[in-house]
């Protein structure tokens, strides 16, 4: 994966009804990922919101000195800029944006639902756990040219850093451990979607967080013919279609 010149990593906002969706795109990733999942919803007549995380969108430069209180702070913000457009408040997101997504229902008990797609609390790559020491050493490490993606076409909707920067990998790892710790506190309805195909995160990671999380509502989805990216590869409208299911469901109880 990396920049596509044809698409805009910047942030959008899609005008709706009194349904307001926040959706948190992953890490180096930027919120072209979110788009398929963000018309499908508002086709459903709600608003969304898919900002742009402090760092991304830019070049990997960018990532130097942004900690994951700075990515906290900016979905918060966006989140009470949506609560003064909308009365009920979801939040999806997907990897990285799926720990914020956690990171806000911690915060924020008011929220009607949660989706996490491919949530990346345990990944696959154990380095991570090195990051603490490597960060002064190393500024990136290269991406898997392999993609886990089952639609060639996939890639053509993604905007995402080539590398990852290690401190910023740091970052995410600390995010993870701080949420993690507190998953037994959410009592957000939640519905989590992940693919056995994903070769970002650790296989049990999903049931893992659907495990721990307090909610008393939680449903997990597993497909087969995704890769990491769900939101655009090929089963997208299953999890467009699910997505819009789960909110659905909890407006109607």
């Amino acid at each position: 994966m990396t920049e596509h010149p044809a698409l805009n990593p910047g942030p959008f906002f899609l005008e709706g009804g009194e349904t307001g969706i926040l959706l948190i795109h992953g890490f180096t990733g930027s919120p072209p990922e979110m788009r398929l999942m963000a018309e499908h919803l508002h086709s459903q007549g709600m608003t969304i919101s898919a900002p742009l995380l402090p760092g991304h969108g830019q070049t990997l430069q960018a990532m130097r000195g942004v900690r994951w209180q700075d990515w906290a702070a900016h979905v918060q913000n966006s989140l009470d800029e949506l609560r003064g457009r909308c009365q009920q408040l979801f939040v999806g997101g997907l990897s990285l944006g799926a720990i914020l997504t956690l990171y806000l229902a911690i915060h924020n008990p008011d929220l009607r639902g949660i989706i996490l797609y491919s949530p990346a609390l345990w990944v696959r790559d154990k380095r991570i756990y090195l990051t603490p020491l490597l960060k002064y050493f190393i500024f990136s490490l290269p991406k898997s040219p392999d993609s886990d993606l089952h639609d060639p076409q996939a890639l053509q909707r993604l905007w995402s850093y080539g590398e990852n920067p290690v401190a910023s990998a740091h970052e995410v790892l600390k995010l993870s451990n701080y949420v993690k710790r507190r998953l037994p506190q959410i009592h957000t309805p939640a519905l989590i979607i992940h693919s056995t195909r994903d070769t970002a995160i650790d296989s049990q990671s999903a049931q893992r967080t659907w495990q721990k999380l307090g909610s008393p509502q939680k449903d997990l989805v597993t497909l087969h013919k995704s890769g990491h990216c769900l939101t655009v590869d090929s089963e997208w409208p299953e999890v467009a279609a699910r997505s819009a299911a789960f909110i659905k469901q909890i407006l109607s109880t």
